[in-house]
């Protein structure tokens, strides 16, 4: 079983940056055997697909609209997972959840077995 924590949302004016952290933990789990990804949901729409890194941090694939502005990476030796958001705009606001799933990185949400409880961003205009 793997367990996902993610933290850093909150309220930021438009411009502005956040760097959200997701912890990865289980008993028997082996964070470097995982493909992470980083999905958001804002009221009233399905979940969507934000960045992906591959196991390594060698390979990432970003949503058109976090190109350019997003950075997903991650640290192996910390088990933990970022995505550091600049430039952020108001439809940027959702809850950003971080998935885990063994192989590789996918952008799917349904491929994804393993998600954290959320962390609510807010960008005020």
């Amino acid at each position: 079983q793997v367990q996902l924590v993610e933290s850093g949302g909150g309220l930021v004016q438009a411009g502005g940056s956040l760097r959200l952290s997701c912890a990865a933990s289980g008993r028997t789990f082996t964070f470097s055997n995982y493909a992470m990804g980083w999905f958001r949901q804002a009221p009233g729409k399905e979940r969507e697909f934000v960045a992906t890194i591959n196991w390594s941090g060698g390979s990432t694939n970003y949503a058109d609209s976090a190109k350019g502005r997003f950075t997903i990476s991650r640290d192996n030796a910390k088990n933990t997972v970022y995505l550091q958001m600049n430039s952020l705009k108001p439809e940027d606001t959702a809850v950003y959840y971080c998935a885990a799933r063994r192989g590789i990185a996918l952008i799917r949400r349904d491929e994804y077995p393993y998600w954290g409880q959320g962390t609510q961003v807010t960008v005020s205009s």
